[in-house]
């Protein structure tokens, strides 16, 4: 049997609305539209002024990151090893997800093929994945330099932290591989338009003409299993490393203490909150605006590289002030 071919150009797309594709009839297209954030089309350019500062912010900080642990021999360390491992995943996520949707908001280049669309889910998803699996090897350096820090530099060795780190990238690639496989096997035969500046798995599936619960409930799965375990394993290194602050002698121990790990307590939750929220959001709240949805999704996606590096910069003793003195040597 002959698919019926796929015809619709981003010259047709000022005469279409989404409610117009739902009447569209064709299967497995070879591209897909991405409409960017529905009901604010107008104000494109002007969403691009933030999406795009981001992106500015996020490049330079992660590589400002990644260059002052290169250069300074004492940040050789496992802390500073896992923040470049954070650095580059939020330079990949980004990458991912704007540069595109820029694209959308400048120039209107809605179009991504098919296996681009699934490459670009995949690509996101992992590295979200990634991001948290990185975040429990943060906790546990904290929890080993808080609660056994004689042996700190004995259990977690450079061999030790890159077998870490060749774990979360063999966890993030594998747990994710399903969801674009199963993604591609569903036909779609309702719409190709994707109410997303990028392809989001729940936003892709739904278009999908079929009973599509197993790739939901495996993106729930991911969500609630993996790195709903993530979460638990972090509060409990960090219900452990509070117990052991508490019980230091001094109040200004206590507080120096806590000092080395409340920027990384910070991230963590910038990461998770509006990670849950969205998601949540997504599939339970039927009856909030579909830029709301659009919206949060970004948030969640976006501002944890932004924070990432400046929380880190500032907060971070040893990098900030290596970073003062490359200031002030060019500056002299």
């Amino acid at each position: 049997m002959q698919e019926t071919p796929f015809c619709l150009r981003v010259g047709h797309l000022l005469s279409y609305s989404i409610s117009d594709s739902n009447t569209t009839a064709f299967k497995n297209p070879s591209t897909f539209i991405l409409l960017g954030i529905p009901g604010l089309e107008a104000a494109h350019i002007w969403i691009s002024i933030p999406f795009c500062t981001m992106y500015t912010i996020t490049i330079l900080g992660n590589f400002t990151i990644l260059f002052i642990v290169k250069m300074e021999p004492s940040l050789h360390g496992p802390m500073y090893y896992f923040l470049c491992m954070l650095a580059v995943t939020d330079l990949v996520l980004t990458t991912s997800i704007l540069p595109k949707s820029l694209n959308i908001f400048w120039f209107s280049s809605r179009e991504i093929g098919f296996s681009a669309c699934l490459t670009q889910m995949y690509f996101i998803h992992c590295f979200l994945e990634m991001e948290s699996c990185i975040f429990v090897a943060m906790a546990l350096d904290r929890y080993v330099a808080i609660c056994n820090p004689l042996r700190h530099s004995a259990i977690l060795t450079n061999p030790v932290v890159a077998k870490i780190g060749l774990a979360v990238l063999l966890r993030g690639c594998l747990v994710i591989l399903p969801i674009p496989v199963l993604a591609r096997q569903w036909p779609y035969c309702r719409t190709n338009i994707i109410p997303q500046p990028y392809c989001a798995h729940i936003a892709v599936v739904n278009l999908a003409c079929a009973d599509t619960r197993v790739s939901s409930y495996y993106g729930l799965f991911v969500l609630f299993c993996v790195m709903g375990l993530d979460v638990i394993f972090i509060a409990v290194s960090y219900i452990q490393i509070l117990r052991a602050i508490f019980s230091l002698p001094t109040k200004d121990a206590r507080l120096k203490t806590f000092g080395t790990c409340s920027s990384h307590l910070f991230v963590i939750l910038a990461f998770y909150i509006p990670g849950l929220f969205s998601s949540l959001t997504y599939r339970f709240s039927q009856n909030v605006p579909r830029h709301f949805h659009v919206l949060i999704a970004n948030v969640y996606h976006l501002t944890p590289p932004v924070l990432n590096p400046v929380i880190y910069g500032v907060r971070t003793k040893q990098i900030r002030g290596r970073l003062l003195r490359l200031f002030t040597h060019e500056g002299t």
